[in-house]
C-alpha cells in the first residue's frame, strides 16, 4: 500500500471500519482509532464506534474517550462514559467521570452518577462527596416522575447501592406492584434480602421465581452468581450452565461459567467454554485475555501464542502485549 501523507486519506470507510471492530479482524484498532479521530462523524456513529472501544485499550484509546468525555453532543458524553466502565479501572474510572458529576445536562450527570456507585471511599477520592449529593439527586428526580416498574426499580438500586435498605425495599414494592412479572425487580428484591442477612429468605424467592419461570436464563444465571456468592460453586455451575444452555448466544453467561468451573479446578472445561467465546466473537478481549491465563495455568505455550499473536494483530498497543503476558 503506498505511503499515506497528510491530509491523511483513510483507506477505509466508517462502516468498513465498524464492521472490522465488531469482528476482531486483523487492524482493528487502528482502523477504529482513525475514525474516533474524524471530526464530521455523525453523533450517531461516533456512538457506534464508541460501542466497540471497551475491545481495544491503549494510551490512544484512552485519549480517544477523554475527548468523546468533552464532546458537545450529550448523547456521546453518555455513550463515552458506559464505555468507560470496560476500559478503565476503577479508580482510573472515578477521574475520568468525577468531573461529569458537575455537567450542564442532567442525563450526563445521572449516567456518570450510575457508573461511579459501587467504588469504594478510596477509589473514588475527591468525588465521594459530591457523588453522594448527585445520587441524592437523581432519586429525587426519579421520585418526581409518574411511577412506572422501570422507575421504581431504577430509584431501587441507586438505594441499595448508597446502603438505604428501607426505602430501597419500598420501591422495590412498589415496581412489583406496577409489573408483578418483572424479574428484574425480584432479582434485586433478592439483592436486598442478602444485604439484610436473609440468605434463606432469598433461597425460597429463587425457589419461587424458578418455579414460575423455569426457562428464564436471566434467573438461572442470577442463581447461579448468587450461590458462587456464597461459596456453593458445585451448584453454582448448574445453573450457569443451564443459563448458558437456554441462551447459547450469550457470552458473560459463558464467561461467568468458564470462571465458576475454574473456581473448582475445572480447567479444560472452563477453557472449552472461552474458546467458544473467542470462536463465537473474536474482538471479546476479556475471554480472551482470561483464555491466555487459564492456557498459560497448563503450559499450553503454544495456544498462548496463537492467542497473542492473533491479539497483536487486533491491536499491537494493547497493555497485555506490553506486559509480555
Amino acid at each position: 500500500m503506498p505511503i499515506q501523507t497528510a491530509p491523511v486519506k483513510l483507506s477505509h470507510t466508517y462502516a468498513q471500519a465498524l464492521e472490522q471492530a465488531h469482528d476482531g479482524k486483523p487492524g482493528a484498532a487502528r482502523v477504529l482509532y482513525q475514525q474516533l479521530a474524524r471530526t464530521d462523524l455523525s453523533d450517531t456513529q461516533r456512538i457506534s464506534l464508541l460501542a466497540e472501544l471497551g475491545d481495544y485499550p491503549s494510551p490512544q484509546a484512552l485519549k480517544l474517550l477523554d475527548a468523546a468525555l468533552s464532546n458537545p453532543s450529550a448523547q456521546v458524553r453518555e455513550a463515552a462514559i458506559d464505555v468507560s466502565v470496560r476500559l478503565v479501572s476503577n479508580s482510573q474510572r472515578s477521574l475520568l467521570l468525577g468531573p461529569l458529576l458537575d455537567d450542564a445536562e442532567q442525563s450526563v450527570r445521572f449516567r456518570a452518577t450510575s457508573a461511579l456507585l459501587g467504588l469504594s471511599p478510596d477509589e473514588l477520592g475527591l468525588y465521594f462527596a459530591v457523588l453522594q449529593q448527585s445520587a441524592e439527586a437523581f432519586q429525587e428526580s426519579l421520585k418526581s416522575q409518574p411511577q412506572s416498574a422501570q422507575n421504581q426499580l431504577q430509584l431501587a438500586r441507586l438505594y441499595l447501592q448508597t446502603g438505604d435498605l428501607e426505602p430501597a425495599l419500598t420501591a422495590l414494592q412498589r415496581a412489583t406492584a406496577l409489573d408483578p412479572g418483572n424479574i428484574e425487580a425480584a432479582l434485586a428484591h433478592i439483592e436486598l434480602l442478602d444485604r439484610k442477612g436473609q440468605a434463606e429468605q432469598a433461597r425460597g424467592l429463587f425457589a419461587q421465581l424458578l418455579e414460575h419461570n423455569p426457562g428464564s436464563s436471566m434467573l438461572q444465571h442470577a442463581l447461579g452468581m448468587w450461590l458462587l456468592n456464597h461459596g456453593q460453586a458445585e451448584f453454582a455451575v448448574l445453573s450457569l450452565a443451564k443459563a448458558t444452555e437456554l441462551a447459547p448466544d450469550n457470552n458473560d453467561y459463558r464467561y461467568d461459567l468458564a470462571v465458576a468451573l475454574h473456581s473448582l479446578n475445572e480447567l479444560e472445561a472452563a477453557q472449552r467454554q472461552l474458546t467458544q467465546i473467542v470462536q463465537n466473537q473474536p474482538a471479546n478481549r476479556k475471554a480472551r485475555v482470561l483464555l491466555i491465563q487459564y492456557w498459560k495455568e497448563n503450559g499450553q505455550l503454544q495456544n498462548v501464542q496463537i492467542l497473542l499473536a492473533e491479539l497483536a494483530e487486533q491491536n499491537p498497543d494493547d497493555p497485555v502485549l506490553q506486559q509480555g503476558l
